[in-house]
């Protein structure tokens, strides 16, 4: 049994200059890469054209990046950026929330039905299969970056965080300790996801329940980190003293999606609309149809 793994790697692969290729940012694309060839398999199983996987992956990617970026300025430090608004663009410097994240994806999914007359919650039954995948890949980029900790541990995988300071800037005992690594324990629970829903889709296909893949999805995410929350440490000083401690600010954000996970879970299938109503190829469909040719008489 190891005593501890120690962590002592980079978030940089590569510095030009003052430009840096980071495994946080390849992990990040990579996800999106991963599920647009997920989601075409998965189209042409079902005889949607694949040529809609590119429209929906701009919708996801950005309402991803703008819903993590807003969630992590309005629900973990609102009085910093309102005061300095411009820093909200800097992406680059940290911030993005992924409870945030999975609203801009809600949002996103319910633009791309409505403004192209897919059936919302079909296409959410399919997302919900490659969003586990690119959760995955972003929790991997946690690790890459020593950011996202566990609490103290003395388990034998606990992690050693040697550039921790180096990498956030701060000084302190926390490459001396050793922490649940946290980051994998959801990385592979997004791979756990992945595997089930995938599973129950091959199996279903259509004829699923309306609604019945993403509220599975919902329920078991945000359950789970409900519970992985209590491993970590505080991302924010005001968690520990604010009025809702012990919980923290990802705890109280898992609560209202759990529930909306478990009410679309129980009532899959009994809305109006069926699974069949998704357009085949809607580009085919808008084509007006040419007049038969008239024939002329003697």
């Amino acid at each position: 049994m190891l005593a501890y793994i120690p962590w002592d790697v980079s978030p940089i692969i590569a510095q030009l200059g003052p430009f840096a290729l980071r495994w946080y940012g390849l992990l990040f694309a990579a996800g999106f890469i991963i599920g647009s060839f997920i989601l075409t398999h998965i189209y042409k199983a079902e005889k949607v054209s694949p040529r809609w996987v590119d429209v929906i992956t701009i919708y996801m990617l950005i309402g991803t990046v703008l819903g993590a970026r807003l969630g992590h300025v309005l629900f973990y430090d609102p009085d910093h950026y309102l005061s300095n608004p411009l820093e909200i663009l800097k992406i680059w410097e940290g911030g993005l929330a992924s409870h945030g994240a999975t609203l801009g994806i809600l949002l996103a999914v319910w633009l791309f039905a409505r403004n192209n007359k897919f059936d919302y919650l079909w296409v959410l039954d399919r997302i919900v299969i490659v969003v586990a995948t690119g959760g995955m890949c972003i929790r991997l980029g946690n690790l890459m970056n020593s950011e996202i900790i566990g609490k103290q541990t003395d388990v034998p995988w606990a992690f050693k965080f040697v550039r921790y300071n180096e990498i956030h800037n701060t000084r302190g005992p926390i490459p001396q300790e050793l922490h649940h690594p946290t980051q994998i324990y959801e990385a592979l629970f997004c791979l756990l996801l992945f595997v089930l829903l995938y599973a129950l889709w091959n199996r279903w296909k259509a004829s699923a329940p309306r609604g019945f893949l993403f509220g599975l999805f919902v329920t078991l995410l945000f359950s789970f980190r409900f519970l992985v929350e209590f491993l970590k440490e505080n991302q924010e000083g005001f968690e520990s003293t604010w009025a809702l401690a012990p919980l923290n600010m990802g705890q109280v954000l898992s609560i209202p999606l759990v529930l909306v996970g478990l009410a679309v879970l129980f009532t899959a299938g009994r809305r109006p609309g069926r699974p069949e109503d998704a357009p085949r190829d809607l580009g085919l469909e808008a084509q007006p149809q040419k007049p038969l040719p008239v024939q002329m008489k003697r």
